[in-house]
C-alpha cells in the first residue's frame, strides 16, 4: 500500500511550533517511503475560522520547504459529503437523533457530576422507537457500551480505553454542521490516508474515530501520537517559551532550514547526528526513531544551527536573501577585498539574519552610537597607566606611517605601540574597538580597521 500522509490544521490561529513539527514529521514520512503528503484545511468552525490564519499557515508551510501534492482540501466544501455518512450511519442503527435541549445536557452533567460520575449524555434517546420529534435535533454516534477500544500506536504502543467510558458523542450537529471526530474519519478514509501522524493531545480522541471507523466497515490507518512540546522550564509550551507564529522566528532571522532541523529534532533523532539537510531527512526519516517523552523547545539550539546555517551561505546568497526578506542590502561589502574579509567576519559572528544590520552599522558611516560608559571606563583606565595617556596619538602616528594599510598591518601597528608604552594590547585594543565600532563586539580588529580604512580609523580614534 502507497504510504499517505495528512497534515490537517484549522484556521483557527497562527501555525506555531506544534502544528509545524507535526507538518514536517508527516513530510518526511511520506517523502522517506515514496508517498503523498496531503494538506487538509479544517475549516468547518465558521465563526472561528480566519482566512488571513489560513493564508498564515500555508506562508509558514512554504517558508519551510514543505510541499503538498495536489491541491489543499478544504472541510468547508464537503459538508455533503459528511451529511451522507451521518444518514449512513443512522440507516446501520449505528447512529441515532437526539432532542435532547442545552438545559436538559446541562442538567444530566450536573447530576452525573454530583453523584461523582463522568459527565457524560445519559442516552435517553439512545433507543428512541416513538415517532420523531418536531424539534430541533443533533445525531449521536452509537458507542459500544462494553468491551474496549485498543489504539495500537506506533510510539506509544497499545494504548486501551473502556468504552464505557467514551460518551455517545455528536457526529451532526443541530444546525446540520459535522463535528472534528466525525470529519477527521470521512476525510481520512476517503483520502486514503496510511498513517495519521499528529500530536498527542489527540490520543483521547482516536478511539472515538477508531469505532467510526469500524461501524462504517473501513480500514484503520496506522496511528503515531507524538509527545507534548515543553519550554527550557519543562513546562507547556506557551508564548513565553516562543510559541508564536512560525513566520515570526522568519522575521525575527532565523532561517527555514535552521527551524526545520530544530523541530524534526524534538522527539526524534538518528543516532548522535544533530545537523540534518532536507535530503538526509528525506532518506532517514522514521517513526520508530520517535521518543515517548514530552521535547523541549530550547531556543539556544535553534540559535546555534542558526549560526551554522548562516556560515554556509556564500556572501552573494545572504545578501539576497537579506535584500529580499529583511531589506537589508550589504552590497557594499561585496566590492573589496577588505569588505569582503568584513562581510565574512560578519557571517560568522551572526545568530540571526536580522544581526547583520546592527553589526555593520559602525561601517556604514560614521553616525553610529558609542557605549560612552564603557569606552570612558577604558580609556580612563588606559590614561591611568604610564605613557597610556599618549596611546592614541602614537598609534595614529604609528597607522599614518604604514605604506600598505592591512588587517595584519594594522594590527601589527597597535602592538607595536602597545610595546613601545610598555602596555598590554587588550588596554589599548579595548578602547580602540569601542572608538571605531561603538562597542565591544565587533568582529577581529584587525579586519575591522583595514575595512574602516586608514583616514577613517584616524579620524576615529583621535574624535
Amino acid at each position: 500500500m502507497s504510504v499517505v500522509t495528512r497534515f490537517a490544521p484549522s484556521p483557527t490561529g497562527f501555525l506555531h511550533v506544534g502544528g509545524a513539527r507535526t507538518a514536517i514529521f508527516n513530510y518526511f514520512y511520506a517523502r522517506k517511503n515514496g508517498g503523498k503528503f496531503i494538506l487538509r484545511i479544517e475549516d468547518t468552525d465558521t465563526e472561528r475560522s480566519k482566512k488571513e490564519y489560513e493564508v498564515e499557515i500555508l506562508e509558514s508551510m512554504k517558508w519551510l520547504g514543505l510541499e503538498w501534492d495536489a491541491e489543499p482540501i478544504y472541510q468547508s466544501q464537503r459538508f455533503d459529503v459528511y451529511r451522507d455518512y451521518a444518514k449512513k450511519l443512522l440507516a446501520s442503527g449505528r447512529a441515532y437523533k437526539c432532542w435532547a435541549t442545552p438545559e436538559e445536557i446541562d442538567e444530566m452533567r450536573a447530576k452525573a457530576e454530583a453523584e461523582g460520575r463522568k459527565p457524560m449524555y445519559d442516552r435517553r434517546y439512545r433507543d428512541h422507537t416513538g415517532a420523531d420529534k418536531d424539534l430541533p435535533f443533533v445525531i449521536r454516534f452509537k458507542t459500544p457500551l462494553d468491551g474496549t477500544t485498543v489504539v495500537k500506536d506506533l510510539i506509544k504502543g497499545d494504548v486501551s480505553f473502556d468504552n464505557k467510558e467514551i460518551d455517545d458523542f455528536i457526529i451532526l450537529r443541530s444546525n446540520d454542521t459535522p463535528t472534528y471526530n466525525f470529519t477527521v474519519v470521512v476525510d481520512d478514509v476517503e483520502m486514503g490516508i496510511t498513517q495519521v501522524i499528529r500530536g498527542d493531545d489527540h490520543l483521547n480522541n482516536t478511539p472515538k474515530q477508531i469505532l467510526v471507523m469500524e461501524a462504517l466497515g473501513m480500514a484503520l490507518p496506522a496511528f503515531a501520537h507524538v509527545p507534548m512540546i515543553l519550554g527550557p522550564d519543562k513546562a507547556k509550551l506557551s508564548k513565553r517559551h516562543g510559541a508564536v507564529a512560525v513566520t515570526n522566528y522568519r522575521d525575527e532571522g532565523y532561517l527555514p532550514e535552521a527551524m526545520l532541523n530544530a523541530l524534526v529534532r524534538l522527539g526524534w533523532s538518528h543516532g548522535d547526528q544533530e545537523i540534518f539537510s532536507r535530503e538526509d531527512l528525506s532518506s532517514m526519516f522514521d517513526l520508530q526513531h520517535c521518543g515517548s517523552s514530552p521535547s523541549v523547545f530550547d531556543r539556544a539550539k535553534l540559535d546555534h544551527l542558526n549560526n551554522h546555517y548562516i556560515r554556509q551561505k556564500s556572501l552573494e546568497e545572504l545578501n539576497d536573501l537579506l535584500k529580499s526578506t529583511y531589506n537589508q542590502d550589504l552590497g557594499m561589502l561585496l566590492k573589496t577585498d577588505s569588505s569582503r574579509k568584513l562581510f565574512e567576519a560578519l557571517r560568522e559572528r551572526a545568530v540571526r539574519m536580522t544581526d547583520f544590520e546592527s553589526m555593520v552599522k559602525w561601517y556604514l558611516g560614521d553616525a553610529f552610537e558609542r557605549d560612552e560608559s564603557s569606552l570612558k571606563e577604558n580609556m580612563d583606565a588606559l590614561k591611568a597607566l604610564p605613557s597610556g595617556a599618549e596611546a592614541m596619538n602614537k598609534l595614529c602616528e604609528s597607522l599614518n606611517a604604514l605604506p600598505e594599510f592591512t588587517a595584519e598591518t594594522a594590527f601589527g601597528a597597535l602592538k607595536e605601540t602597545a610595546k613601545s608604552l610598555g602596555l598590554k594590547i587588550p588596554q589599548i585594543a579595548k578602547p580602540v574597538r569601542i572608538l571605531l565600532t561603538g562597542n565591544m563586539a565587533s568582529p577581529d580588529l584587525g579586519i575591522v580597521m583595514e575595512s574602516l580604512g586608514k583616514e577613517k580609523c584616524v579620524k576615529r580614534l583621535l574624535s
